[in-house]
């Protein structure tokens, strides 16, 4: 056990307060980068995406529900997976209470996956999970918003996710953990066919417009539990893979270990 700085309450205090203002300048910036984020301009969408859902066949309009805007969770589930992405199902756990305050404010939130629609339903069951899901099975539109590749995309390097252009498979297959893919049944190639990321759209005189995308560490506020660790007292606190779906904790939790997020 490492020894950690000591002191008085003053000193604490006067230290908390140093702290603060930096925290405040932080919120300052935030705000600044959300009125950027939406002074972006739309990019109108022409393709004719169809979605599987659990009222049947949708378009893209469809899923906005009556609703002027859609956020969309692009969730690591491909067609091959048995299980879906561990890290994208504990993020999930937090969407089902947020669902219906979104809804509320004119804004529709969805998860999308590459898996057939029945494999999303029984893994839906299993979480417990009641927000809406589709699957874009028989669609482009996941390797269109860069969340979905082909093996060749990967074996040649000429994907692009994160507005950077892809690393070639070796190096993709070094960088994903073992202990990720196995969790979906599969193996590390087969697992990065899918990345996570979330895209935002607007629904204006009938016409749907992209607006914004995210992925890899810009998907971090959407993480609760990574900004509750680090307000603990020993940070995040990650050496290796240390999370797992909700339901596959051991029922007395003792300390664990996880990995560092890739930039």
């Amino acid at each position: 056990m490492n020894p950690h700085k000591t002191g008085t309450r003053e000193e604490w205090l006067a230290a908390r307060l140093d702290l603060l203002k930096d925290e405040k300048e932080l919120t300052r910036r935030s705000d600044e980068l959300a009125r950027r984020r939406q002074a972006l301009p739309w990019v109108r969408i022409d393709k004719a995406y169809r979605f599987e859902t659990d009222e049947g066949a949708a378009s893209l309009a469809d899923l906005f529900r009556g609703r002027s805007q859609l956020l969309m969770y692009h969730f690591m589930f491909g067609p091959d997976y048995t299980a879906g992405c561990p890290t994208c199902s504990m993020l999930a756990d937090g969407f089902n209470g947020i669902v219906v305050h979104l809804a509320n404010h004119d804004v529709m939130l969805w998860a999308v996956s590459r898996a057939p629609l029945a494999k999303l339903q029984a893994f839906k069951r299993r979480m417990g999970w009641t927000f809406p899901w589709a699957s874009s099975f028989a669609s482009d539109f996941n390797l269109d918003f860069n969340v979905g590749f082909t093996d060749e995309q990967l074996r040649s390097g000429t994907f692009e996710y994160n507005y950077q252009r892809g690393m070639v498979v070796s190096r993709l297959r070094d960088n994903v953990p073992a202990v990720e893919a196995a969790a979906t049944g599969t193996d590390p190639l087969t697992y990065a066919t899918e990345l996570p990321g979330m895209s935002a759209f607007v629904l204006e005189a009938g016409v749907v417009y992209h607006t914004y995308s995210a992925y890899a560490r810009g998907l971090d506020p959407f993480l609760p539990v990574s900004h509750w660790l680090d307000r603990a007292p020993k940070g995040r606190n990650e050496t290796g893979v240390w999370w797992r779906r909700h339901d596959e904790y051991p029922e007395q939790a003792g300390p664990h270990t996880g990995n560092k997020r890739s930039e």
